[in-house]
């Protein structure tokens, strides 16, 4: 058998900052020819020369939709002489999906609640006047939005200390993120995250708001702060990191809720 990636991606990732000066290891070397994929069931099995590709935990690297086979196959496909697996993107959310969500959608969807009882959406400023300008043009409208979705009201709270959320929105909410399947999850998880809210990335999962307006709606607070002090080169940085991951993680999303 082939053995697909040699680690397995959180829901969730991380920049991995490497110190000044030290070069990047190099991947293991390609030793396949052709890339396909083969029908297996209801399944599209990602195949290496006609060898199936493997997740780390053994799983057969196998998805639902010819859309995300197509792009897989294109990832693994584009690889040169050694295999870089930053630039496989899609293959760690399909192994993450395989390995870390499937079976364990209860667990997700839980954790994405979570997020929605204590959603970014719902703490607000209380000066100056400009910030809570910008929070109220914001996030007033995804949060009106899952309202009208939920049934209830989400509770704005002044500052940071946590305040719980009414148990009916939250239930209405749980049943919005459970209608989603594992590689959906897994997406809607990623971008959950990657903002600090559940409302966003359900709005987006929707189709109520573009992706790109979604992850600037999720960094007013910073906006406005790089507006009176300027921009920060290493908190940027991160920034641009993270809105990669993001709109990966859309993508996914987009491919995997094809029909």
């Amino acid at each position: 058998m082939t053995e697909g990636m040699d680690d397995d991606a959180p829901l969730h990732h991380t920049p991995r900052m490497r110190p000044a000066g030290d070069a990047p290891k190099p991947g293991p070397k390609r030793i396949y020819t052709s890339v396909a994929h083969a029908q297996r069931d209801e399944n599209y099995a990602i195949e290496l020369d006609g060898r199936p590709v493997r997740t780390p935990a053994r799983a057969l690297l196998a998805v639902p939709q010819l859309a995300l086979a197509d792009a897989l196959v294109a990832e693994w496909d584009s690889q040169g002489e050694t295999i870089d697996h930053k630039t496989m993107p899609l293959t760690r959310l399909a192994n993450t999906a395989l390995d870390n969500v499937r079976g364990r959608e209860d667990v997700i969807v839980e954790e994405i609640v979570s997020f929605a009882g204590n959603d970014l959406l719902c703490y607000r400023a209380e000066t100056p006047d400009s910030l809570v300008a910008a929070q109220n043009d914001a996030w007033d409208a995804p949060l009106a939005w899952a309202e009208e979705k939920c049934g209830g009201r989400f509770v704005r709270v002044a500052g940071v200390m946590h305040v719980p959320q009414p148990q009916a929105v939250l239930t209405a909410a749980r049943h919005m993120i459970a209608a989603h399947d594992a590689f959906q999850l897994t997406a809607l998880h990623n971008m959950t995250t990657l903002t600090g809210s559940a409302v966003l990335a359900l709005a987006v999962a929707a189709g109520e708001l573009p992706a790109a307006d979604a992850w600037e709606r999720a960094h007013a607070d910073e906006d406005w702060q790089i507006s009176q002090w300027g921009p920060d080169a290493e908190a940027a940085a991160r920034r641009t990191y993270r809105e990669g991951e993001f709109t990966t993680a859309y993508q996914f999303l987009t491919l995997v809720s094809q029909t």
